[in-house]
């Protein structure tokens, strides 16, 4: 089953859309994990309805010096950074309660977090949920979303690397046409299948986007319908309610199955 990549730019409800479909799946049987890839992400987990684990993956791989020191070591000595962090497969019945927790068929990992000021760039982060996703394997009713950071940097990091599709979150504005652009590019480079998710779309923009789109060769897949509910739930930091967007999730899910 897939390894879904969600991407966009700032702002664009990408974990929204992550929790929403986490959530749906949770209520379709599914056995789903939400993997936090973006360091400075500090909500999804509320979101979610689901309380981070303990320790981050990065801490339970030894802390970002730790995982530092091996992509220097191995960008001397073979001039990437693609090391080897996790010599094994693994499945989701292998993952550590240390770093992931579940709400019944639901999990929720970090990959890791910015802790202190001057501690440097987020590139260990990539790294590791790169390597992560290339040897974690699904069983048959296993889904893994991925929440990003905005913009591209997963795509050089190679993060797309370990997973079965992108989804751009694309909101209405110039700047997410230009990134979705870019997304697709690198994301067919890549050579795995991309979609897009309009939100925050009315009954003026939903058309001009879908018609810029269109032109540029990009597949929608379907839409967020903007819920006033959704909005002051997150506002107040309560976990989300699938329901008021259930039926248009249920026909996304299908769309977003590579």
């Amino acid at each position: 089953m897939p390894k879904i990549v969600i991407s966009g730019r700032g702002g664009s409800g990408k974990s929204t859309l992550v929790t929403l479909i986490a959530q749906t799946l949770k209520e379709q049987g599914k056995e789903v994990l939400v993997v936090d890839s973006d360091e400075s992400n500090l909500g999804l987990g509320i979101m979610l309805g689901i309380e981070p684990a303990e320790k981050t993956l990065m801490d339970h791989l030894g802390g970002k010096p730790i995982v530092t020191e091996k992509i220097m070591t191995m960008i001397r000595q073979e001039g990437n950074e693609q090391v080897d962090l996790f010599p094994e497969d693994v499945t989701l019945k292998d993952l550590s309660p240390e770093f992931v927790h579940w709400n019944e068929n639901a999990g929720f990992m970090q990959i890791g977090k910015i802790e202190h000021t001057m501690e440097g760039c987020a590139c260990p982060m990539g790294a590791v949920a790169r390597d992560f996703l290339k040897h974690l394997i699904l069983d048959e009713g296993q889904w893994v979303l991925v929440d990003t950071e905005a913009g591209v940097e997963h795509f050089g990091r190679g993060v797309v690397e370990g997973a079965d599709a992108v989804i751009m979150v694309v909101d209405p504005s110039n700047d997410a046409v230009l990134l979705t652009e870019k997304a697709a590019e690198l994301t067919e480079e890549a050579g795995k299948d991309f979609g897009v998710v309009l939100n925050k779309v009315d009954e003026d923009t939903k058309p001009v986007l879908e018609e810029v789109l269109a032109a540029k060769g990009i597949i929608i897949k379907g839409f967020l319908p903007y819920s006033s509910a959704l909005a002051q739930t997150n506002l107040r930091g309560k976990s989300l309610d699938v329901h008021s967007t259930k039926g248009e999730l249920d026909n996304l899910i299908m769309k977003i199955t590579p």
